[in-house]
């Protein structure tokens, strides 16, 4: 049965309701994605009291068009996103194109009907905490906001959360690339992989060279500190440069001899290798979040400090299950990889 697999984890490791076990036997509304919702406003805001945590409010049509269905799929199914909005707030859907308690609920806030999703982050009074999400159906808004209003009530935002943030951010303002040759890309990965700006890494082969590939976000580390901080931890005996300006400040910082234009890249058959060599390699991550698991483990830690609960209840699954036969979620989408892990 699908879920299966899931259901065993959760009830074996974490208590649940009959209500989260039944939404996990029986998928949901597309529009309502994977997040196990509360129908009742005034529910929401009583548990809101007692376990003081902000309402995840959020207005949405069921069924409804294809933006509502895409924000189902696309947000609200984000296996991380999910695991916040349940774990760090109390999550309430309103269908804003039914009557009845629902249409009460709309007409306190002012909320149109038969519209497309909103949020709203409120207290158990009710009020908002951040500004109202309206017009932005992307995954970095609604992080953006849980962010805020977790800052605001003064209450510890996780790691996950934070890294998630970051690589939404780098995805939004745009990412660069820099790929720098070494006498071991396995080594490469887990020195460079933890560098602050740093979102992705993968080893592989350039001009018969072993390279790193590695994507950053210019705005948080530039090209010529990336190069500084991964020459000076020996990683960067060549650098083959993305274009002209790249070429320039490399050939200032390395040298004419250690500085050439990009060639064509060839992925490594093992990319992550620390990684790879765990169980962990079996839980879905984003690839910020892989990259940092990658070179804590090749640091000789544990990487359970960039991964959510849930993930690292999924780990102590995963090694008491070993019967279940699982594919490397490395280099996989999250989404896609947590998906199938559920298929099982």
């Amino acid at each position: 049965m699908k879920y299966s697999f899931l259901i065993a984890f959760f009830l074996t490791n974490i208590a649940m309701t009959q209500s989260q076990t039944a939404f996990l036997e029986k998928k949901q509304a597309d529009e309502l994605g994977t997040v196990n919702w509360i129908r009742d406003f005034e529910d929401g805001l009583a548990k809101s009291e007692k376990e003081s945590k902000p309402v995840f409010l959020l207005f949405q049509e069921v069924p409804g068009c294809a933006t509502c269905r895409n924000y189902g799929h696309n947000v609200l199914s984000h296996p991380l996103i999910a695991e916040a909005i349940e774990t760090l707030f109390v999550p309430v859907a309103i269908f804003n194109n039914k009557g009845g308690a629902d249409a009460k609920v709309l007409k306190l806030y002012g909320e149109p009907s038969w519209n497309n999703p909103v949020v709203r982050i409120v207290g158990s009074n009710g009020k908002d905490i951040v500004k109202r999400i309206g017009g932005n159906y992307s995954k970095l808004g609604v992080v953006t906001a849980m962010q805020d209003a977790l800052t605001k009530r003064n209450l510890p935002i996780p790691k996950y959360l934070e890294l998630l943030h970051e690589e939404l951010m780098a995805e939004k303002s745009g990412t660069e690339t820099a790929t720098f040759s070494m006498y071991c890309f396995w080594t490469g990965e887990k020195k460079l992989g933890n560098l602050d700006g740093v979102v992705e890494t993968q080893p592989g082969f350039m001009n018969n060279r072993e390279v790193v590939e590695v994507e950053y976000d210019p705005t948080k580390i530039s090209f010529e500190t990336l190069l500084k901080k991964a020459n000076k931890s020996g990683c960067a005996s060549h650098v083959f440069a993305d274009d002209a300006k790249q070429l320039k400040a490399s050939t200032s910082i390395v040298g004419k001899s250690g500085s050439s234009e990009k060639g064509d890249f060839r992925i490594d058959r093992e990319p992550k290798y620390y990684l790879s060599k765990t169980v962990y390699q079996y839980v879905p991550m984003t690839q910020l979040q892989a990259a940092r698991a990658n070179s804590l483990i090749g640091n000789g830690a544990l990487p359970n400090e960039v991964l959510s609960p849930r993930q690292i209840t999924l780990v102590k699954m995963i090694q008491s299950n070993k019967k279940n036969k699982l594919e490397s979620a490395i280099n996989v989408d999250i989404q896609e990889a947590w998906e199938a892990i559920e298929a099982i």
